[in-house]
């Protein structure tokens, strides 16, 4: 199954897009079908993949180039080990304000480990990849970065992965990498705020709500918000059965507590 099925017609009018921040009139990738992989062992005996298009990059090394056309296909993988006030953060189409706060919002390595360490999954893979959040030719995603990244996986024994973008664009981006991760065997889950971008490039398995972008994993400094949001769409990697979007129930919970001052 082809990443983008109408490569050809992408490419055309890509060609012709004026290239700007605001996306206007921008080819979003539009498919029919996608691929399916059924889980094949329980979450408590996995070893989940993390992968996050928030552009983070370690301070003191080069960040991702926000400025070409074509956007930046390089990917970056980091153990989990490391800190998260040792990362930077290059954001376009997204505002880094709630990762750089707590990185939790983006990239939950922090809740990804109380998982672990409760038995919910058998374990978080022990580096995790990112991307960059501006990546505007699909083409080079489809070509380059999402077989390679799906072959990283492949590598470390990933047997799931969860996908999480920042901005609208990288919805698009993280759609088409879950597509070829999934063509190599991998089940994957794909957590969106944008459920348009998503229903269009057709990742196999997307859990979406309305949330922010830069905060698409729950809002900065609020555990309970983020382990709602995880929590679901992680069980719903065991659970779906073809490729389906699904949303949420996350957003009426969270408007009573903040209603009643909790957080």
């Amino acid at each position: 199954m082809k990443l983008i099925e109408k490569v050809s017609e992408f490419s055309g009018r890509f060609k012709n897009w004026n290239a700007n921040e605001n996306l206007a009139n921008y080819p979003f990738v539009e498919n029919t079908y996608a691929p399916f992989t059924p889980l094949q062992r329980a979450l408590p005996m996995l070893n989940l993949g993390l992968i996050s298009s928030a552009g983070a990059y370690i301070d003191g090394t080069d960040p991702f180039d926000l400025s070409s056309k074509d956007g930046d296909a390089n990917f970056r993988e980091f153990p989990i080990e490391v800190e998260a006030e040792d990362f930077l953060y290059a954001a376009k189409g997204y505002d880094a304000a709630a990762v750089t706060e707590d990185r939790n919002t983006q990239i939950p390595i922090d809740r990804l480990r109380e998982y672990e360490a409760n038995g919910v999954i058998g374990k978080l893979n022990n580096v995790w990849w990112s991307l960059s959040s501006w990546i505007p030719n699909a083409t080079l995603v489809a070509d380059e970065l999402a077989p390679q990244i799906a072959e990283r996986l492949v590598s470390y024994e990933v047997k799931a992965a969860l996908l999480i973008p920042a901005s609208r664009l990288c919805h698009q981006t993280l759609g088409i990498v879950a597509r070829a991760i999934e063509e190599r065997g991998i089940p994957t889950m794909l957590i969106s705020v944008d459920r348009g971008v998503t229903d269009k490039v057709r990742p196999p398995r997307t859990a979406y709500y309305t949330g922010e972008f830069g905060a698409v994993a729950g809002k900065p400094n609020w555990k309970q918000y983020q382990l709602r949001v995880l929590d679901e769409a992680i069980r719903w990697i065991e659970t779906f059965d073809q490729p389906a979007s699904r949303k949420l129930a996350v957003e009426l919970e969270t408007a009573t507590e903040a209603a009643r001052g909790e957080r």
